[in-house]
């Protein structure tokens, strides 16, 4: 059973509706009940850091994440907002995230030479640098483009994990995966036929 974990703040419906698309059944919960049932969790995300970190903690979720997560060792998916909540802090209010990760979350710095071609946030299609091994990448072309929609970014400090960068000015980290956990920065519910290639994948491991 795939969960996709409900704190208020995601596409959840989007999510689901592309899962359904490649036959797998879901379901969109905030019981932490119903996830420590989970097979797979996919932890969206879309809207500010900090008050995403406040309703895990309303919901009592955060509990419940690390230990079907750090434990028993469940896969997880978290997406824009939901892979940067996996790191250690965010420049977004300022406050600390599940500490999964070794990493941080920050805003684009966009030169001021580079500001009349670049805006914030990041929104668009883009193309993904990925190291090979990747397993949510299996069967995916080298030149696919995901669909991205943020104005914060990973800074990533271990280099244990698989990373997939992307180039907005300068490079940063679009995709990691450590163990059970994988990240996008990305949007696979909002990216086409590649994002389900991407999603199929994870329902597969």
């Amino acid at each position: 059973m795939i969960i996709i974990v409900d704190y208020g703040m995601g596409n959840l419906r989007s999510v689901q509706n592309k899962l359904k698309k490649i036959g797998c059944y879901s379901e969109i919960s905030s019981d932490p009940k119903t996830i420590a049932k989970a097979d797979k969790l996919i932890l969206p995300g879309v809207g500010h850091f900090a008050n995403a970190m406040n309703k895990l903690s309303e919901l009592n979720l955060i509990n419940a994440l690390n230990k079907i997560v750090l434990i028993e060792k469940v896969p997880i998916m978290g997406i824009c907002l939901g892979m940067q909540l996996m790191g250690k802090h965010s420049e977004e209010g300022l406050v600390k995230g599940l500490e999964w990760i070794d990493a941080k979350t920050v805003l684009f710095r966009i030169p001021d030479s580079e500001k009349y071609r670049l805006k914030i946030p990041h929104m668009g299609w883009n193309n993904i640098k990925v190291q090979s091994g990747s397993r949510l990448f299996k069967d995916i072309p080298v030149d696919a483009q995901f669909y991205f929609v943020h104005s914060y970014h990973y800074l990533v400090d271990s280099n244990n994990i698989i990373t997939g960068i992307t180039n907005y000015c300068y490079d940063f980290v679009s995709y990691f995966e450590k163990d059970n956990i994988f990240g996008t920065q990305f949007h696979p519910e909002k990216s086409q036929d590649i994002g389900m290639q991407l999603l199929s994948n994870f329902v597969n491991l």
